[in-house]
């Protein structure tokens, strides 16, 4: 073939794939709607119209489940449910068509309520189901809404609200900034809240909106009688020495044009108030109502909460060195790391506490994929952090699929059909409407 021939037999080439690739995209472009209806209910199909299977799979860590799961979560991603929340629709129906358990499930259960408080401040979706994963009516929840979070999202959180007694936007909204104070005069609001209502709490768990319950009520609240019996549950230590630089120097939040972040001064902060040992711990609890009531009340208390306005990230060390005051309601003085309040995967404990990260890391905490999920439910923790339903949505298809049949299992009361899951949270999302 000469020079001539081959330019020739090329640009021949080139034509017949352009008009290929026109071709395609004018047929997918202009598919029926029915036809990309159907299409998309073949990839469910293939996907598992049923995920119990794949589910069950990711339970046992096999191999070849997370392969599989990714790509039906490839057809998944960007569904969120279907809810009556933007339109209207009475609150018994809204109880009904987002399965929420609307009676105690057992005498002792019904004894013994918790109070929740819940930050959150994005993924609409994702708060349904936490809400719906630990709503139970004998309890009572405080939700903090991030006062920066878009108007739309604040009136769906509103309009959900609402439909339920016990359950009931705080009275002062901070606008939250990543480790700073702000994050913990949210909760302190919420306390307040939760102090003066007619509901009697006897314990109060503070959660976000990436988290997600791996043990039931049931199972909670038994936790907390046999192991704890009326104290705090705060993990933590004496502060180390590579973590005095929160304490040691003034940080500032910055709150301005769409920029959110805490950063430090030159001023270095006076020794703590009244010669209190700071610790270092967890920002998640589960705390007494009395020593809630202490928090808000106690002079130490009070000079610790002013004294730690300029701190970094002051959660992690107020609750628990209040805990560790002898005379404090609750208190744990000898407690180290105790209480499995919440697993985490962090960056720097791979290889030593788990096998790393499934997902992907935001701010050294993993956010779960589905290589994650038989480490979760084997984990003997209250909760997990942190979960993106939008961007994994097959692990909290399965991880929720499960948690509703260990709680209706659980059950000593007749069940009602409502309150179980649909076979279809995900995979038929027009009749869960």
């Amino acid at each position: 073939m000469n020079q001539l021939e081959a330019v020739k037999s090329g640009f021949l080439l080139c034509i017949a794939v352009c008009l290929f690739i026109f071709a395609f995209i004018y047929v997918r472009n202009t598919l029926p709607k029915e036809a990309n209806e159907q299409k998309r209910s073949l990839e469910l199909a293939q996907c598992g119209f049923y995920p119990d299977e794949l589910c069950s799979a990711l339970f046992e860590g096999k191999d070849a489940a997370p392969q599989i799961g990714h790509l039906c979560q490839q057809i998944l991603r960007g569904q969120e449910m279907s809810t009556c929340i933007q339109t209207p629709c009475n609150c018994s129906t809204v109880h009904k068509r987002l399965h929420f358990i609307t009676r105690p499930l057992s005498e002792e259960e019904g004894n013994f309520s918790l109070a929740y408080i819940i930050t959150i401040h994005k993924e609409l979706d994702m708060f349904i189901k936490l809400l719906r994963a630990i709503y139970m009516p004998q309890n009572i929840y405080c939700i903090h809404i991030d006062e920066k979070s878009p108007k739309d999202y604040k009136v769906a959180v509103q309009t959900l609200v609402n439909c339920f007694e016990n359950v009931f936007i705080t009275s002062k909204r901070e606008t939250v900034v990543y480790a700073g104070f702000s994050r913990l005069q949210a909760d302190i609001n919420c306390m307040h809240d939760l102090i003066h209502s007619k509901t009697q709490w006897n314990y109060v768990i503070n959660l976000c909106g990436q988290d997600f319950p791996i043990k039931t009520n049931k199972e909670l609240l038994q936790y907390i009688k046999s192991k704890w019996n009326g104290k705090n549950i705060t993990p933590g230590i004496v502060q180390p020495p590579q973590m005095k630089y929160r304490t040691h120097i003034s940080y500032n939040e910055y709150a301005h044009a769409g920029k959110y972040y805490v950063y430090p001064t030159k001023k270095v902060k006076s020794e703590p108030p009244r010669n209190l040992t700071i610790y270092f711990g967890s920002a998640y609890y589960v705390l007494t109502k009395k020593f809630v009531e202490f928090v808000l009340t106690d002079e130490r208390a009070k000079d610790l909460l002013e004294w730690s306005r300029d701190t970094y990230s002051p959660d992690e060390h107020f609750w628990v060195t209040l805990n560790r005051l002898p005379d404090a309601p609750g208190a744990t003085p000898d407690a180290d790391w105790d209480g499995n309040v919440r697993a985490i995967k962090w960056s720097d404990q791979e290889g030593k506490s788990h096998n790393g990260c499934k997902g992907h890391y935001v701010r050294d905490i993993c956010v779960y994929g589905l290589g994650d999920i038989k480490w979760i439910i084997e984990s003997p923790h209250l909760f997990a952090n942190k979960f993106e339903s939008k961007t994994y949505p097959l692990v909290m298809e399965c991880l929720e699929r499960r948690y509703r049949l260990k709680v209706l299992q659980q059950a000593e009361v007749p069940l009602e059909e409502h309150w179980a899951l649909q076979e279809h949270t995900y995979f038929d999302m027009k009749t869960n409407i």
